[in-house]
């Protein structure tokens, strides 16, 4: 007996993970943990999502009580695997002279295998210039074709809000939620929307 045990994933989807009442839970005592992947992981069939150890083998009753407590609190489990569900992505592409093609042609390839990835078809693409009025149009475009997400890649890093491709989606009709994330690669991310569709101005790294 090792005084553990381990959950295992029955189907493919995101952990999701109630970060609150799992803190809650480990804060109970000492001898009781439970260690998970990082709630909206991406998970497989068969693989291990999280593990309770019970550290001295055994625990009073009352503390079993109150962990069970806590875990069966709330509208929803403390940890599920939410399906994935294929989504319709759209891809703006913006050049300028000079632009060459096979660069776009990468990208688009890039960001189709990692639709294919989470179940999704291949983007529906738009290229256009570099500039506001064709990328409100492009974005505009593919929501109106039925995509739940839009991509944007700009043919130059995004400045500030008051930049090219934010611009175009404001003009849209979008709004702009935050620029910027404490990630590297990838801090120039731009998070939108246009009405109920997230549009993501992608930072240069995603082209590779």
């Amino acid at each position: 007996c090792t005084g553990r045990g381990n959950l295992i994933v029955a189907e493919r989807g995101l952990l999701v993970v109630d970060r609150e009442r799992l803190d809650a839970l480990n804060q109970i005592d000492e001898a009781v943990t439970v260690a998970t992947l990082p709630s909206f992981a991406l998970v497989e069939p068969r693989q291990m999502a999280a593990t309770v150890k019970i550290i001295p083998f055994s625990v009073p009753r009352g503390v079993l009580n109150k962990c069970l407590a806590i875990a069966q609190s709330g509208d929803e489990p403390l940890l599920r695997v939410a399906p994935l569900r294929p989504r319709p992505v759209g891809l703006v592409q913006t050049q300028v002279p000079g632009t060459k093609e096979s660069v776009l042609d990468k990208t688009k390839e890039a960001v189709d295998a990692r639709l294919a990835a989470l179940d999704c078809l291949p983007a529906r693409e738009l290229r256009c210039g570099h500039n506001e009025s064709e990328i409100a149009h492009a974005v505009a475009d593919l929501r109106g074709s039925g995509c739940e997400i839009v991509l944007v890649s700009g043919a130059s890093a995004i400045v500030d809000r008051r930049d090219v491709v934010p611009a175009g989606i404001v003009a849209a009709g979008g709004t702009v939620e935050h620029f910027g994330m404490p990630v590297d690669p990838g801090n120039l991310i731009l998070i939108a929307r246009l009405g109920s569709v997230p549009v993501l101005g992608l930072p240069g790294c995603a082209r590779s």
